[in-house]
């Protein structure tokens, strides 16, 4: 309910707390679950006092319970572990203190969690982060390499030396969070953001050593795993050993089977690269080698040919032919002119003795009447009719007399 309150008529202190207890108090029960990570077990006291705590979420809430209550788990629990309990919200009105009242505490069990990874695995999977298609490639020779590792442990050494062992400039951003226990989750979220945000870090590695399942429950946490998801940055897995698989192995890009496999998987050894390249080189060589050496047997090829080897010789055959044809050419035409020739002399005389002027020649005349008619016949001319009698010299007149 809200209250009336101003500046002029504030509430004390323990009003404010005893409302609070109030409402707190109308809360009935309810089953949490957590990681205990603090357990307090006085000798003698009546009461246990434990923190519960979020494995994904920075959150933790005190739980008391009976020494009863606690005894009858106190075998299988102990810091660290994951516990379900039935408890009802307390508040503590002198110190302002929200707790827990446990009446119950049961252990999870390493089926119950696996069961619950398993169906945490297929929501995830329906909403495709597991999806082939959305891994990104390695890059193939990377600048920076991002490592979240635990502090001095095997997976760091492991990652660091073989790398180097393979390329030995290669650089490492390293960030040491804690791979287990109530922490993990929070600092690998943080270590993997910051290395995602630095743009000169090619490719994350989030390495671990082998351990329980309990141990690497940090590496299915739902909030890690939407965390690489949501990465630019490749991110390669490295958890455990080859038997290990948390969620993490399928939200990452590339799932590496030991700290060390990861480091071969990241980075390209440079024997193999030195000995890729020599092999490379060479085949590149010999097939420079063998087109020099096909160009050359083409060229000599075509410097044996004739008409290259004496370019020449074909003019040289070609102007023979000419000269030839044009000697045949001359005797054939001045055959024909010598023929034409004689045939127009014959012809010429044919018509010279053939023509009226020749004629004439021979003593013969061409009467002619005043119209210019030529007389061929005596009936066509009268008695004392002027003609014209042209002769080969020229011509006059004469009269007809009967």
């Amino acid at each position: 309910m809200a209250l009336n309150t101003s500046a002029e008529t504030p509430l004390p202190v323990g009003e404010v707390s005893r409302l609070i207890g109030g409402w707190i108090d109308r809360l009935g029960a309810v089953w949490v679950e957590g990681q205990i990570t603090q357990l307090s077990r006085r000798p003698g006291a009546g009461v246990v006092f434990l923190t519960l705590r979020d494995p994904s979420y920075d959150i933790s809430v005190s739980v008391t319970c009976f020494r009863q209550v606690f005894d009858d788990v106190a075998e299988v629990v102990s810091e660290g572990a994951r516990v379900v309990v039935l408890a009802k919200p307390e508040w503590y009105a002198p110190r302002g203190q929200l707790s827990l009242r446990a009446a119950e505490i049961r252990p999870v069990g390493v089926g119950e969690l696996l069961a619950r990874l398993e169906q945490l695995k297929k929501s995830l999977a329906a909403e495709g982060l597991f999806a082939p298609e959305r891994k990104k490639a390695l890059p193939f020779l990377p600048q920076l390499v991002g490592l979240v590792c635990g502090r001095a442990s095997a997976a760091e050494r492991d990652v660091l030396e073989n790398a180097r062992h393979r390329w030995p400039a290669v650089r490492f951003e390293v960030r040491n969070v804690a791979v287990q226990g109530v922490h993990a989750v929070p600092q690998v979220v943080q270590a993997v953001k910051e290395l995602d945000e630095n743009d000169d870090v090619d490719v994350i590695i989030v390495a671990r050593g082998g351990g329980s399942v309990e141990d690497l429950l940090p590496f299915s946490d739902e909030q890690l795993v939407r965390t690489v998801a949501a990465c630019r940055t490749p991110v390669v897995s490295a958890i455990g050993h080859e038997p290990d698989n948390p969620l993490l192995d399928h939200v990452a890009d590339v799932r590496a089977s030991t700290p060390t496999d990861a480091a071969k998987k990241v980075v390209p050894d440079v024997g193999e690269e030195y000995e890729r390249v020599r092999l490379l080189r060479d085949r590149a060589r010999r097939c420079v080698e063998g087109f020099i050496q096909r160009e050359e047997r083409g060229l000599a090829q075509a410097l044996a040919r004739p008409s290259i080897e004496d370019p020449h010789r074909m003019i040289d055959e070609r102007a023979d032919h000419v000269a030839a044809l044009v000697e045949r050419s001359r005797r054939t035409l001045g055959h024909l002119l010598d023929r034409a020739d004689s045939e127009l002399t014959h012809t010429h005389a044919r018509v010279v003795a053939l023509s009226p002027a020749a004629t004439l020649k021979r003593g013969y005349a061409v009467l002619q009447k005043a119209d210019g008619h030529v007389v061929r016949d005596p009936e066509e001319v009268t008695a004392d009719e002027v003609l014209r009698a042209r002769v080969s010299e020229g011509e006059f007149s004469v009269r007809v007399d009967v």
